[in-house]
């Protein structure tokens, strides 16, 4: 018989795989069935290749690949293959499928409006499903967070918002015409706002709360500090049969990340104890900002408690 833990990573992986694959396929239909047919290069190192592309006619996918090489290269000296062999496996996924689907698939060349739209939803649904399994597709939310890493004084949003924003403004230069970069605009926030909902639901504020506990805490909540950019809250506890005085490492995460931080905690105790719950709100930096009004109601509440 299979042992249990090893017929569970191997499920796993098989989820991995089939959702890169899904993904993948999905994504590519985006880029070769409606952006780059209609000269929208939506950020992140495939809009460069779909310059290039259009510049020189190499191939959209094989172009990212090499493109995301030394991406590769600079992450894993900074943060560690581990980290990063994920991305690795959904970027090859992803270059490998763009060059055969479109190779198959029919261009849409009409209005420019609608190729912008449907290129954005295509693009949203297939990263949600590689972010799902811990993935990414390399480039600017990579290259972000390599930033992130010298750059503390800025968020990764902004980075990455700087990243997309010269490509696309790069585009407009390329292809001449500012059409083409609006209509980038357009696809980059269609995607990122289904990436939002599908995997953060409609409230953006909602995720997940860890808690870990492991004899390698310390190591535990600097990786995740210094490679999630995420917060660490150390809480002190003691075992009630034991009654051994120890610490648990408390965690709130966009639910994508939680399977990076499970490898990261692997990484370091493979028999760390970990229980992991959904938050039904999660406001603060990094999550869902407080509205004045939230606030307002906050203190209505607390008000009527203290009558």
């Amino acid at each position: 018989m299979i042992p249990n833990t090893h017929r569970e990573k191997a499920q796993e992986i098989f989820k991995d795989i089939l959702f890169f694959i899904g993904g993948s396929l999905i994504y590519a239909v985006s880029v070769n069935g409606f952006t780059a047919p209609n000269r929208i290069a939506p950020g992140g190192v495939t809009g460069i290749s779909t310059m290039v592309n259009y510049l020189t006619g190499w191939p959209i996918g094989m172009l990212s690949l090499l493109l995301n090489v030394p991406i590769f290269i600079w992450a894993i000296v900074e943060i560690g293959y581990k980290l990063v062999g994920k991305t690795i496996i959904a970027t090859v996924f992803v270059s490998v499928a763009i060059d055969l689907v479109g190779k198959v698939i029919p261009a849409y060349k009409g209005d420019q409006m609608l190729a912008a739209l449907f290129g954005g939803i295509l693009e949203g649904i297939g990263l949600s499903l590689v972010f799902m399994r811990g993935g990414t597709t390399g480039g600017s939310d990579l290259v972000a967070r390599l930033l992130g890493r010298r750059l503390r004084n800025l968020s990764m949003g902004k980075l990455m918002l700087g990243v997309d924003l010269t490509v696309v403004l790069s585009s407009a230069f390329v292809y001449q015409s500012i059409e083409s970069a609006l209509y980038a605009i357009i696809t980059i926030f269609v995607s990122t706002r289904l990436i939002d909902a599908i995997l953060y639901g409609t409230d953006i504020g909602t995720g997940k709360l860890l808690f870990i506990m492991s004899v390698k805490n310390n190591e535990i909540a600097q990786d995740i500090l210094t490679d999630m950019d995420r917060g660490v809250t150390v809480l002190k506890s003691r075992g009630a049969y034991s009654g051994r005085e120890g610490e648990v490492l408390l965690c709130a995460l966009r639910r994508y990340e939680v399977v990076k931080v499970k490898d990261i905690v692997r990484s370091h105790d493979k028999n760390a104890f970990m229980i992991i719950g959904d938050a039904g709100e999660i406001s603060g930096e990094g999550f869902r900002e407080v509205k004045p009004e939230d606030k307002t109601l906050k203190e209505l509440i607390a008000h009527a408690k203290n009558k």
